[in-house]
């Protein structure tokens, strides 16, 4: 909603000070201009861009319209998962989530977070991760130095079609001036003709500047810019998951791993202690265990109801 706002405040803020020094909005209606100026950019993209790439840019703009996604409350559920997770492993042993992390759409635990499975990334990092500590290859550190590189590989992904959005924005002020100086051609044509008619050309080629400088840095630069944050903001939310399950393969008991988890969610979002702690006495349900590998009452410091 407000990347809607935003963008509508630009464009009334431009045509509303234009009217404000009586200029004339008709004049700003040049078709000829415009289509040199998008028609030569989708050509640039098209050249510079994989098709691959151009589809992820085409997702990730979609993106920009909607809700965030990594809210206070997608922290408190993913985290109250991931203490199911680990206080069912440490009752029956980590071997037991092997079912979970095969069929995740069949979990007993994954199951109840819809949201969670349909994040493939988030979904395929924690599945990966989790994955490593049953097949019980893999010491804490080159787990880390796993799920590290995932997040790596991942964060130049999703930079990619950051990059070619904002290539492209370097070029449309480019393009506004290819535009004009095609208009002052057409100008020249007219010398020695009516006032009124060198006029109104002069002013179609200004149209053409103003309309690549203006998508440039009124459109397609901060879409680029809000694209980064989301996907800085992706990366982070991995790092937050990293943090537990590291945590947890070094041998910190649930809800301290979870601890470790919340410690590191930026500021912004992070959600408190208290409700951390309700989110798990109310909606956290392990699993039952037929054959505990440990003491039921000694799983942790917060039990379940």
């Amino acid at each position: 909603m407000l990347v809607i706002f935003g963008i509508v405040s630009i464009f009334a803020a431009v045509l509303g000070g234009f009217l404000l020094e009586r200029g004339n909005p008709w004049v700003l209606m040049q078709p000829a201009e415009l289509l040199i100026v998008g028609g030569a950019a989708i050509g640039i993209l098209l050249v510079s861009t994989p098709a691959a790439i151009i589809r992820k840019m085409g997702g990730g703009v979609r993106s920009v319209f909607r809700p965030p996604v990594y809210t206070s409350e997608f922290y408190l559920g993913n985290l109250c998962m991931l203490y199911e997770l680990f206080a069912f492993a440490q009752r029956a042993g980590v071997v037991v989530l092997e079912a979970d992390v095969e069929q995740p759409d069949n979990s007993r635990i994954f199951s109840r977070y819809p949201a969670f499975l349909r994040d493939a990334d988030l979904r395929n990092f924690i599945c990966d991760s989790l994955r490593m500590l049953v097949i019980g290859v893999t010491a804490p550190p080159e787990l880390d130095q796993l799920m590290h590189l995932d997040i790596d590989v991942q964060q130049r992904g999703r930079h990619e079609p950051v990059g070619a959005l904002s290539s492209l924005a370097d070029a449309l002020p480019g393009l506004g001036i290819v535009a004009a100086v095609l208009g002052v051609v057409v100008t020249m044509e007219t010398i020695g003709g009516a006032p009124e008619l060198i006029g109104q050309k002069v002013a179609a080629a200004l149209v053409g500047t103003f309309l690549g400088i203006l998508l440039c840095y009124g459109l397609v630069g901060p879409v680029a810019s809000h694209l980064e944050h989301r996907g800085e903001a992706q990366s982070q939310s991995l790092q937050v998951m990293r943090t537990a399950i590291l945590a947890f393969s070094k041998g910190a008991s649930p809800i301290l791993a979870v601890e470790f988890a919340r410690r590191s969610v930026p500021l912004e979002e992070r959600p408190s202690f208290t409700a951390l702690e309700t989110k798990i006495r109310r909606d956290a349900r392990v699993p039952p265990v037929q054959n505990p590998a440990v003491p039921q009452g000694a799983v942790d410091a917060i039990q379940v109801p």
